[in-house]
């Protein structure tokens, strides 16, 4: 607005400047391509991100299996939930000696953390294993990787806004010292006859 506003006060004025109009019409440029091309790289940046996020859920939906462990021992002391994409914010974990058979047959044992306040030997608890049933994180949701896209397209946005406003600045103030330049010049010209008009010197 301030680019349009600014070209409507030049339009006409016999002091309106060469530098005036280029300043404007830079401003108006700017706010043209910032409407254009910040939706443009949130859309391209945002939907190129949720098709990769996508394929990277299916993936790891297809490879990461949920079983059953078993507990065999309680190992220390309860602590918090290292999943920050889990249900519940702040989940008790325990840590402990479990046994689980792995999506291809194998038997495994180690140390894990089950969603349990305090697990006793026998008891039974989910976790999510490969095919060969090493331990692995939950696999990404769709919500959360439409989540993760949209952000990505509003980074984008935001940086390619930010970006074209830069330069505008950067023009203005290539100009604006320009402007001073040739002011100081013109100084220089006339400095030495300063305070001598009608004076008959």
């Amino acid at each position: 607005m301030r680019a349009i506003s600014g070209l409507w006060r030049w339009r006409g004025n016999p002091l309106c400047r060469g530098t005036d109009l280029a300043e404007a019409w830079t401003a108006l440029a700017a706010l043209l391509l910032v409407l254009a091309a910040a939706p443009l790289a949130g859309v391209v940046i945002g939907s190129v991100a949720q098709g990769s996020l996508q394929n990277a859920v299916r993936d790891q939906q297809h490879s990461r299996h949920l079983v059953v462990a078993t507990v065999v021992k309680k190992l220390n002391r309860v602590v918090l939930d290292p999943d920050p994409e889990s249900s519940t914010t702040g989940n008790a974990h325990s840590r402990v000696l479990a046994d689980w058979t792995a999506p291809d047959g194998t038997r495994r044992h180690a140390a894990v953390l089950a969603e349990l306040e305090s697990p006793h030997p026998g008891d039974h608890f989910s976790i999510w294993t490969d095919a060969h049933g090493g331990l692995v994180t939950r696999p990404l949701d769709r919500a959360t990787a439409t989540t993760h896209a949209v952000l990505a397209g509003a980074g984008a946005a935001g940086l390619t806004g930010a970006l074209i406003e830069g330069g505008r600045r950067l023009i203005v103030w290539r100009m604006v010292r320009r402007r001073y330049t040739r002011w100081d010049q013109a100084w220089d010209r006339a400095g030495p006859d300063w305070g001598r008009t009608g004076t008959g010197s």
